[in-house]
């Protein structure tokens, strides 16, 4: 890659979009309201179990030898790092449908 190409710029003008004043202006109650309705949220901990804090590891996957068909491989590599656990995470859709 010819490095003359590459530009580095610094913008320290820019602002982002949040309006910072009304969030310091919610309630505990309304915030607790907005992460209640958001169905994209992590359940909301106690401070009991955020005191226990316990870590909770993932179950080891295996490791197995598997024939799939070339396109198949080549389409989910070309979709970055990661195909692997892609492949997994399609697979895992698979099985939790409803029968």
């Amino acid at each position: 890659m010819n490095e003359r190409r590459i530009v580095r710029t610094s913008d320290t003008t820019r602002k982002g979009k949040t309006d910072w004043e009304r969030v310091r202006a919610l309630t505990d109650e309304e915030i607790d309201k907005a992460i209640a309705s958001d169905p994209d949220a992590a359940p909301i901990m106690t401070d009991e179990e955020l005191a226990r804090g316990h870590i909770v590891y993932p179950e080891p996957k295996r490791q197995i030898s598997i024939r799939l068909d070339r396109e198949v491989i080549d389409w989910f590599k070309r979709q970055g790092p990661g195909y692997r656990t892609r492949i997994n995470a399609v697979l895992r859709a698979f099985m939790n449908l409803p029968r």
